[in-house]
């Protein structure tokens, strides 16, 4: 394990200004895997987690519906069983996106944009488990993982295509009506309950996708839409430049994502600045539930210190390790979780919709069992904010704690609140360090 994570910082440290963007979503997913199969001690797959097999969207070559390098699209499938099998819940993989020929051609020759480089199968934990203790409310349901391998948030149109030494498909958008009608025609289409959720990238495409998913499902079926760290914010970063929008731009341009976006958003403003959740969010109509770390490190790697606004390194070891920063990069990271909560204040007024917004140093948090629901879980419960003594009892996790760590909700317990309206589900963390119960990422760690 510390040869793996020894061997990501040396080839982290390596990569040029454009590999970086584009690396650091796969990058920040893998070690963020092996980190928590290393740190959990309950790694046992429950007799009823099975291996999932790949299948290739067998409707991908009528549609033309194509991975960046031409490969086949496809997803994962398990179905529901007992109360469970009339209710879907979809999970959208993330892994960030390519804007130029260079970032799209490396991504060819990876699995995310290639399915020829996707695991064959793979396990489902997280909101994706089959097991009631790791995931109380949707255990039993039909659970799809989507793969991604397009580039673009499932958004790109094929009259963006171009060659120019290599040959790209984009075909996002084409994947991703190609993926419903095939999962309609398999039983989908008789759901009950469904609940679009997604990582990062994928959670993007579910805010893009959310009400189109609204529209293909029964009328009087219960439908809503989970997105994980997918809310990225359009910041410049610590040197004063808009690195994430010039980012955004380029995708948009080059994949011809314009199509796939809001139109009441490109009606009045440019369509990349449509690509970005608080330009749009308001004008979803289906219920959107919000996972988003307060100092979220992909985006404090990428948006607020990119390695251009940093030529001298010095957020470095800040930027791999938030116990790392000194007094000052945290006034900066404190502003930057203020302008978090700032842009989602209108949504915090929505009444159906939910959010869960923990002061925790991570990425995505829903697809892994560690932070969606476990004993250690990351926790949120408002009315202790500023309690100094709870937070003692948290940190020696005594089998005795007071009833109000019982009050504290995981992630899990959250959603399925919201989902099920079984109470109002806002929950908004109190600054870091603040929340013992958070898992914060550690890239250092050798």
């Amino acid at each position: 394990m510390a040869n793996h994570r020894f061997q990501f910082l040396k080839w982290w440290r390596k990569l040029t200004r454009r590999e970086w963007t584009i690396a650091a979503a796969s990058l920040a997913i893998l070690v963020f895997t092996l980190s928590f199969i290393s740190h959990s001690n309950n790694s046992a797959i429950p007799a009823n987690d099975l291996m999932i097999p790949f299948t290739p969207l067998s409707n991908a070559q009528q549609k033309s519906a194509f991975c960046l390098d031409g490969s086949l699209p496809g997803y994962h499938l398990q179905k529901g069983f007992g109360s469970g099998s009339d209710k879907w819940v979809l999970h959208i993989e993330g892994g960030g996106w390519c804007n130029s020929v260079e970032t799209c051609s490396f991504r060819q020759t990876t699995k995310l944009g290639s399915s020829r480089f996707m695991e064959h199968e793979v396990q489902f934990f997280g909101i994706l488990s089959s097991d009631p203790s790791q995931n109380p409310d949707f255990f039993d349901w039909n659970k799809v993982k989507i793969r991604y391998c397009d580039g673009g948030s499932f958004s790109g149109h094929p009259d963006s295509e171009f060659k120019n030494g290599t040959e790209f498909f984009f075909r996002g958008q084409v994947i991703w009506e190609a993926v419903m009608d095939e999962l309609l025609s398999i039983g989908l289409s008789y759901a009950k309950k469904a609940l679009l959720s997604g990582c990062s990238a994928g959670g993007l495409a579910t805010l893009i996708h959310c009400d189109d998913f609204r529209e293909i499902l029964p009328k009087d079926a219960n439908v809503k839409c989970l997105v994980d760290a997918g809310f990225f914010l359009n910041e410049k970063d610590v040197a004063g430049s808009p690195t994430i929008e010039r980012f955004y731009q380029d995708v948009v341009n080059l994949q011809g994502v314009a199509k796939s976006l809001k139109k009441d958003c490109t009606s009045r403003l440019e369509p990349y600045k449509c690509f970005f959740p608080q330009e749009f969010i308001s004008n979803i109509k289906t219920p959107v539930f919000l996972v988003q770390p307060g100092y979220d490190f992909w985006q404090i790697q990428n948006i607020l210190v990119p390695r251009s606004s940093d030529p001298h390194q010095s957020w470095f070891r800040c930027k791999l390790n938030i116990n790392n920063c000194n007094s000052k990069q945290l006034e900066v990271l404190q502003d930057f979780r203020n302008s978090l909560l700032k842009t989602l204040d209108g949504f915090h007024k929505n009444p159906e919709g939910g959010m869960f917004i923990n002061s925790c140093f991570i990425h995505c948090q829903t697809w892994v069992t560690e932070t969606w629901h476990s004993p250690r879980s990351p926790k949120i419960n408002n009315k202790i904010k500023s309690d100094p003594m709870f937070t003692m009892r948290l940190r020696v996790r005594d089998s005795k704690m007071d009833k109000r760590l019982v009050d504290a909700k995981t992630i899990a317990e959250a959603v399925g609140d919201w989902y099920f309206n079984r109470e109002e589900a806002k929950h908004i963390d109190c600054p870091f360090p603040c929340n013992p119960t958070c898992y914060h990422m550690n890239f250092t760690q050798g």
